[in-house]
C-alpha cells in the first residue's frame, strides 16, 4: 500500500508544481488546489495507517 501513498505524494507535488507556474501570485483558486492535494495525501495516509491496524488487530487487540 506504500506504492499508493507515493503515488499520491508524487501527485500532489506534480500539482504543486504546476500551481506554482501558471499562478505565481497569490490566487484562493491556487491555494485550493493545494489544499485539495494535500488532503489527499492526508487521506491516504489515514488508509494506510487503518489498513496497517486492521492486519495487525490479533496482535495489538488479542482475544
Amino acid at each position: 500500500f506504500y506504492a499508493v501513498l507515493l503515488i499520491v505524494e508524487l501527485l500532489n507535488s506534480a500539482i504543486e508544481s504546476v500551481v506554482d507556474l501558471v499562478s505565481p501570485d497569490y490566487n484562493i483558486y491556487a491555494k485550493r488546489a493545494k489544499d485539495m492535494g494535500s488532503a489527499a495525501v492526508l487521506f491516504s495516509l489515514l488508509l494506510a495507517l487503518v489498513l496497517w491496524l486492521t492486519a495487525f488487530a490479533d496482535i495489538f487487540f488479542p482475544y
